[in-house]
């Protein structure tokens, strides 16, 4: 059985991301490590739980004593990192906590990944915002990086590790960065369920 960790499971994109693997893929185990902030809710997945497929686990991804028990205990061979703190404006109020789990916690998840081994894969959920902002046309992927924000600074920093060690280790990292999302489950800060 391949054993999945996804860190913020909780939230509006990780829950859609778990329903959704849950159902396409079988022979597969999600261990949700997900530390309950005011943008998560357990409610989101409360009807997956007790299934011999999904087990949720409250925790922050910045405890390395936290990350390294789910590596031993349930022999994680992925890791989807949803974890984040994510609001703009937020950031720009304290940025010390979107510094603390976007850049270090992605930090400790790598370290421990790197150190019980078997990892065959690890994907990081940026965001577009690394880039910045643009009057005209679109980015690349080989757009600089230009974040305008310590959420997306933090984010940036994130990415720019996991290069790092994908280029020096050979990590099997994967930097996913997607614009706006809406949906089910969403946080209602956002600007869109405002409107509905």
């Amino acid at each position: 059985m391949k054993n999945l960790l996804v860190t913020g499971g909780l939230g509006f994109i990780g829950s859609n991301f778990i329903r959704r693997i849950l159902k396409d893929y079988k022979g597969l185990r999600v261990v949700n490590l997900d530390l309950r902030t005011y943008a998560s809710g357990r409610e989101n997945l409360r009807d997956l739980e007790g299934g011999l497929n999904y087990k949720f686990i409250k925790g922050d991804i910045c405890s390395g004593k936290t990350v390294t028990a789910l590596f031993k205990e349930y022999r994680i061979d992925t890791v989807v990192n949803f974890a984040a703190e994510t609001h703009v404006d937020r950031s720009i109020s304290d940025a010390s906590p979107f510094f603390r789990t976007n850049y270090t916690g992605v930090i400790k998840l790598i370290d421990c990944s790197m150190k019980y081994g078997g990892i065959e894969k690890f994907v990081q959920i940026s965001t577009d915002e690394v880039y910045g902002s643009i009057l005209r046309g679109s980015f690349t992927e080989k757009s600089p990086l230009r974040p305008g924000s310590p959420y997306s600074a933090s984010k940036a920093g994130a990415d720019l590790a996991l290069l790092a060690y994908h280029n020096t280790y050979g990590f099997p990292a994967v930097i996913v960065r997607g614009t706006n999302n809406f949906g089910p489950f969403q946080y209602p800060e956002k600007l869109i369920p405002l409107f509905i």
